[in-house]
């Protein structure tokens, strides 16, 4: 599967007293909503990405966008087309932290907290040396 770095996808914005459904007609699944357009817009932007960003990692196919002028909205909607940069947004899910639940023996926790180690960096360095990744 190629990634793409951008994708563009219209967007339905389904307007309501209590504010803005957006849903994707080529994505199904990808909801989100907002208060006003505005939210509404960076709401959109950031579900899209994760969307996709999970898809990409389980290996599913990325459908084709369809043509905003196909899409068609009632008098409460409108067509509004996202755009995502995947880059940065790759780059910051996969750097994102992750806490995991560590087991020690007291002993070893004490000697360690005399030493002032840090737990994470060390086993981060561990693991990177045991798998032999050599990057920051």
């Amino acid at each position: 599967m190629v990634k793409k770095d951008r994708y563009i996808y219209p967007a339905l914005f389904s307007y309501a007293d209590d504010g803005i459904t957006v849903t994707f007609p080529d994505v199904p699944g990808c909801i989100t909503c907002g208060d006003n357009d505005e939210e509404a817009f960076a709401m959109a932007k950031e579900a899209l990405a994760l969307h996709l960003f999970g898809m990409e990692e389980d290996g599913d196919s990325i459908p084709a966008a369809s043509s905003s002028k196909d899409i068609k909205a009632s008098s409460d909607e409108a067509v509004v087309l996202i755009e995502v940069w995947m880059p940065p947004f790759r780059s910051e899910m996969q750097n994102q932290a992750v806490k995991k639940t560590l087991t020690i023996p007291r002993w070893l926790d004490v000697a360690a907290k005399e030493h002032k180690i840090n737990y994470s960096h060390l086993l981060q360095e561990a693991i990177k040396d045991h798998l032999g990744i050599h990057k920051d």
